[in-house]
């Protein structure tokens, strides 16, 4: 009977989730795995038995509510009460939750995810044993033998390890909307140590004059890169997006910090109600001067276009690789936030080329965590989303890294310190 294996397939509905009415909790995976060990004890002793003990569990990656999760239990080893045997449990069918459909939409997965694995005794006493093995074990045949293959963590697709950038003041945000903004270089060092605490390897920074207004003032850069540096050892992600109609010779104020990384905005875009403007000389303009600052651009994309112009510009030789796409998603006359465009986004990009998700308010969130799973990296934080959850204000960007960390975790992946992130990136040494 070894290698003998029984299944059950369920789906989780809204009485089994435990967190935020969404997320459902390790112990069902394990009382799933409780029933099978039942049947399988049923099956060869005609009792149910004792469960004794796990030898090994691990949870690899959420399940929700309105999931459909396929468990199985093999018998890999029988002593004479004692029954050892090796549990996977796989969601097969995950609910779709993606903004823009319904709440029932749900997807059959192509590759089942495993969810959570484990190993566990159980024990058969001698007297409950209603059926001796002589009477059943010669007429089947044997099942395969146990696989030696070890219980392990999956690495998330391509083993990608995770870049997490906190954009902690941005352009747009006011004060107004939250108090948790920072202004001050010592607001924008300390929100940029809490971010490095919660995960962060990248900070990507813009910032105010005292009264909260937007500038692309050399000097206030440097006093803000200044004090992030006392403070952490984040890669520092100076923008030269400023905001909407300012000059170039504005925008590339920070460039004189000689920052590590600085974005690049790929193209001209509907922002709101207003225009983005960067006309092609200008682009062109930024990309020679981010090259003069010895910074590597991270190439902001709004649209389509703007991918297929950085891979111009790149052929060109005004950039070189590797290169780092950040997808701006979410944002109202610009690309729509949706998992159709991100996987149409990354069917662009080179080999050799990193991508990141920066999605606007609501959609931060659910595009973050697909970023993930689809192997990307992220960029969260109050320039993008002021909110944590539903009507709750984030104190600060911190929650929201630390939030993004957790779930990356949850997949498998390691997120990575600003020391191995800058290896990563094809950034230089912090000196």
């Amino acid at each position: 009977m070894i290698g003998m294996t029984v299944t059950l397939r369920l789906r989780m509905g809204a009485h089994d989730a435990h967190y935020a009415g969404e997320l459902v909790d390790g112990a069902r995976m394990l009382a799933l795995f409780g029933d099978l060990a039942t049947e399988l004890l049923i099956r060869l002793d005609g009792d149910e038995g004792l469960f004794r003990a796990y030898e090994a569990v691990e949870f690899l990656a959420p399940v929700f509510a309105g999931d459909y999760i396929e468990a199985t239990a093999e018998l890999v080893h029988v002593g004479n009460t004692s029954r050892k045997m090796r549990f996977v449990a796989r969601k097969v069918v995950a609910n779709a939750r993606r903004p823009g459909l319904p709440p029932s939409a749900a997807d059959v997965l192509d590759e089942p995810v495993v969810v959570c694995r484990a190993v566990g005794t159980c024990v058969t006493p001698k007297e409950m044993q209603r059926r001796p093995r002589e009477l059943y074990m010669p007429a089947l045949p044997a099942g395969p033998a146990p696989g030696a293959s070890p219980i392990v963590t999956p690495a998330a697709p391509d083993a990608t390890p995770l870049v997490l950038c906190a954009a902690i003041v941005g352009a747009e945000v006011t004060r107004a909307q939250t108090p948790h903004l920072p202004i001050t270089a010592a607001e924008i060092a300390d929100e940029a140590a809490r971010c490095r605490e919660a995960g962060a390897a990248v900070i990507h920074l813009h910032v105010r004059n005292d009264d909260g207004s937007p500038t692309q003032s050399e000097a206030r850069f440097r006093e803000a890169i200044e004090a992030i540096r006392r403070k952490t050892d984040c890669i520092v992600q100076t923008s030269t997006g400023g905001a909407v109609g300012m000059s170039i010779d504005e925008r590339a104020g920070p460039l004189a910090c000689q920052p590590e990384m600085a974005t690049l905005n790929c193209g001209t875009v509907n922002f709101g109600d207003d225009v983005f403007v960067n006309t092609r000389p200008q682009i062109r303009d930024l990309a020679k001067r981010i090259r003069a600052a010895g910074s590597v651009p991270e190439l902001e994309c709004y649209e389509v276009g703007h991918v297929e112009e950085a891979l111009r510009l790149r052929a060109e030789g005004a950039i070189g690789d590797p290169m780092h796409f950040q997808f701006v998603m979410g944002i109202t006359g610009a690309i729509a936030a949706t998992e159709a465009n991100v996987r149409y986004l990354c069917s662009l990009l080179p080999e050799g080329a990193t991508w990141a998700v920066a999605a606007v308010g609501r959609h931060q969130r659910p595009m973050t965590e697909l970023a993930m799973r689809l192997g990307g990296h992220a960029r969260v934080g109050l320039e993008d989303n002021i909110y944590l959850d539903k009507g709750v204000l984030a104190e600060g960007s911190a929650p929201l890294v630390a939030r993004a960390a957790a779930f990356a975790r949850s997949l498998g992946r390691p997120v990575l310190d600003p020391g191995a992130a800058r290896k990563h990136l094809g950034i230089r040494p912090a000196s």
